[in-house]
């Protein structure tokens, strides 16, 4: 398949097939100025994505690895749609309308094992049917997914959409959309790491962060259910520093963390209304990204586990070599009252956006 107009262009091709033998398609997104992304039908997976810096040289700003085989381990979560709940949920289990769930444990890091980022096989390990078109607003790869019900543990069956454009304003935009037939709890992101430099550590970029509040954790990362001002703290980003810096005042006030691991509060209106939300800028390229979301928080992660595992282009990825803005709802929402509410009923949609807006400067 090659989809070309003024608008940009979209191309199919086989990328390779599941240990289970299904193939995996990947579709390369250009837009009329030229930047590139490449999605796989696997995880609805991000990658590369191409940006000119400020020489006007294209750079891929995203972390990835070459091989299906790779995408099947991908223990970082490189790239993926993350779902049906993103994030962490204590001890795996939660209630809606007084019955009692158990999620699978898959992380179990901490003295207490929790539910992270939808299970042992969640959406970024299924296959997404998809297909692709060019719009006036840019190229786009429409994504759909069947979450059945008990799958994971998780009550009802969930048809899910994800839309990626890369629009004509360079921006990836990423549309998510959801219906239930039965009561469940739902929590969608996106999970890519992104290095502005295109390589190596994440240091020398400069984070800002529009929130006034965060959501502190225990030492499992799971949320206490308090809404805590960044006022006087080292999560407080509402002003541009860089990750090297921001990372060293986070250790001295926290000697045991190796970097941010950290749920932002973003609103407390809880409006479906897109904003601003924080950006990121790379003094070496010159790159600035910049994200609008409808959802209410944003976690901000330096990739601090990352395992040492070798991706593309013959890179080492290890600790703080990238970086996620994972826009979302908070961890542990559904057993705490005070947070925004993840519980989709029959008859309702979930429905948010998400933009990362590419500037030179």
């Amino acid at each position: 398949m090659n989809n070309t107009s003024v608008y940009g262009s979209v191309e199919q091709s086989l990328f390779g097939h599941t240990q289970e033998g299904i193939p995996v398609h990947e579709y390369t997104l250009i837009n009329k100025h030229g930047l590139m992304m490449k999605v796989l039908s696997l995880g609805g997976i991000v990658r590369e994505l191409w940006v000119p810096d400020k020489n006007g040289r294209f750079v891929d700003v995203v972390l990835g690895f070459n091989s299906v085989e790779e995408y099947e381990r991908n223990p970082g979560y490189l790239g993926a749609i993350i779902g049906r709940f993103a994030n962490r949920i204590d001890n795996g289990r939660f209630q809606i309308d007084g019955v009692t769930y158990q999620l699978a444990l898959n992380d179990g890091g901490g003295k207490r094992p929790n539910a992270l980022h939808g299970g042992v096989k969640g959406f970024d390990k299924r296959v997404w049917k998809t297909f692709a078109e060019v719009t006036p607003e840019g190229p786009k790869v429409i994504l759909k997914l069947r979450g059945h019900d008990g799958e994971e543990g998780y009550p009802g069956n969930l048809d899910v959409t994800v839309i990626y454009t890369l629009t004509n304003e360079n921006e990836w935009k990423i549309e998510y959309f959801a219906t239930a037939d039965k009561p469940t709890i739902v929590n969608l992101t996106q999970h890519t790491y992104f290095n502005l430099n295109g390589g190596g550590k994440i240091y020398n970029h400069c984070v800002l962060i529009r929130a006034e509040k965060y959501t502190p954790v225990n030492e499992n990362l799971i949320p206490t259910g308090e809404i805590a001002p960044v006022e006087g703290t080292s999560y407080d980003l509402r002003k541009q520093i860089s990750i090297k810096e921001a990372i060293a005042r986070l250790r001295n006030e926290y000697p045991n963390l190796k970097g941010f691991d950290i749920n932002y509060v973003l609103s407390e209106n809880h409006e479906n209304i897109e904003r601003f939300a924080g950006s990121v800028y790379s003094e070496v390229t010159g790159v600035r990204m910049e994200v609008y979301t409808t959802q209410p928080g944003l976690q901000f992660y330096t990739g601090n586990y990352l395992q040492g595992f070798q991706g593309k282009y013959c890179q080492i990825y290890d600790e703080h070599t990238g970086f996620c803005l994972e826009t979302q709802h908070f961890p542990n929402s559904p057993n705490h009252e005070n947070f925004p509410k993840t519980v989709l009923r029959p008859g309702d949609i979930y429905h948010y956006v998400t933009r990362f807006k590419f500037l030179i400067g």
